[in-house]
């Protein structure tokens, strides 16, 4: 299969678009061209994309590869989408089957080695991959976020080979479990720690002490 449809989202404030990423191949001179209204760092994942495929022992196709981020007039930004540009790569040239992405939404940078990296925004993607009902693959950092959203499917990740292995069959993930929040008790600072400015710290002493306002200029 030359085509491939791979979902993800983007990070609008807190709202989370639906992104389509489409992965063709043709034959002509190899290239890659990336369209859709990426951002810089969107445009380097082609990079990226192209070691941690390589790197996970995988086949770089050598044809002309295109790939659309749709809608095209919503900008796209960070590293978000390497994951699914390496899906819909792999996809396309037959290495995983393209069906199985069908029911799935993906999230993650990818390194040079192809471990997955975490990203910001998880859990507005995931409140809406929920509404959207698919699954939400991400990185292993990010799957406590993503279980926030109570009813969504998570599928933690660490490496390309993990995912193209769950999507294969020949090693299936299983749902992530949450462990829940954990609370830190971080310690407040101290005003020993401050050196000097004994008149200040005088001040903010006899004001807490008295229950009293404070303006510092």
């Amino acid at each position: 299969m030359s085509l491939a449809i791979v979902h993800s989202r983007a990070q609008v404030g807190v709202e989370a678009p639906a992104v389509t990423v489409e992965a063709h191949l043709a034959n002509g001179l190899p290239s890659l061209t990336l369209v859709g209204l990426p951002e810089t760092a969107v445009k380097e994942s082609k990079d990226r994309v192209r070691s941690a495929i390589l790197n996970a022992a995988f086949e770089f196709p050598s044809k002309r590869i295109t790939l659309n981020l749709a809608p095209a007039d919503l900008p796209k930004d960070g590293g978000r989408f390497d994951l699914a540009i390496a899906l819909g790569i792999l996809a396309a040239s037959g290495q995983v089957p393209a069906p199985a992405l069908e029911e799935y939404e993906c999230l993650g940078e990818l390194a040079l080695s192809g471990a997955v990296r975490p990203v910001q925004g998880v859990l507005p993607a995931a409140l809406a991959a929920r509404e959207a009902g698919r699954t939400l693959l991400v990185p292993l950092a990010n799957a406590e976020e993503a279980s926030l959203a109570s009813g969504l499917k998570v599928i933690a990740v660490e490496h390309l080979l993990q995912i193209a292995a769950h999507l294969n069959g020949s090693a299936p993930l299983q749902p992530y479990a949450a462990q829940g929040l954990l609370r830190q008790s971080l310690p407040y600072p101290d005003l020993a720690e401050v050196q000097g400015q004994l008149a200040a710290k005088r001040a903010l002493l006899v004001a807490a002490a008295g229950s009293h306002n404070l303006l510092m200029l």
